[in-house]
């Protein structure tokens, strides 16, 4: 009996001092990673600030345009990624686009299904656009125009796209 409580005794010992110098580590190490967890949170801040800026001015993009067909869609062409139903027919009455991935907001991007934007620097193709369908991985800085099937082809590269700050209820 007396083994027993001798071990217990000692198994409490170490645990109060394995207790003691646990939290000295950790109360000593909580202002390392407070310290730094603080740098990190302002240089996040920083880049988010300038990258702010940089989106004011404009993203610079190729614009491209696609047409409501199953070969440059899905099985489901007169359904935009966003949801939105279009007449195949009329698509160039809409005025929507498809954004490569990189510039949509779920996967890191500026731009929200909805959002509306502005075009400048495509030769006749210049103007305001809602964003409402997304492109395949493979294209970056891309902005494709929703273009009925009689539309030709083309490419303007080195454009500007810019959010405009519209609210969906201002359209």
């Amino acid at each position: 009996m007396q083994t027993l409580n001798k071990y217990l005794v000692t198994i409490a010992v170490v645990t109060m001092i394995n207790g003691y110098v646990s939290t000295r580590f950790m109360k000593a190490n909580r202002e390392v990673y407070h310290n730094h967890y603080e740098n990190l949170a302002a240089q996040n801040q920083e880049l988010s600030d300038r990258l702010s800026q940089f989106y004011q001015h404009g993203i610079k993009v190729d614009v491209t345009m696609y047409q409501p067909d199953k070969i440059q869609c899905d099985d489901t062409p007169n359904i935009t990624a966003d949801g939105t139903r279009i007449r195949i027919n009329k698509a160039s009455q809409y005025k929507f686009v498809a954004l490569s991935r990189n510039l949509l907001k779920r996967w890191g991007g500026p731009f929200d299904y909805g959002d509306f934007i502005l075009l400048k620097g495509t030769e006749g193709k210049d103007g305001v656009y809602q964003v409402r369908d997304t492109m395949n991985p493979k294209w970056v800085n891309v902005v494709d125009i929703l273009e009925s099937m009689t539309v030709a082809p083309y490419k303007f590269e080195n454009c500007d796209i810019f959010k405009l700050d519209w609210t969906k209820e201002n359209a």
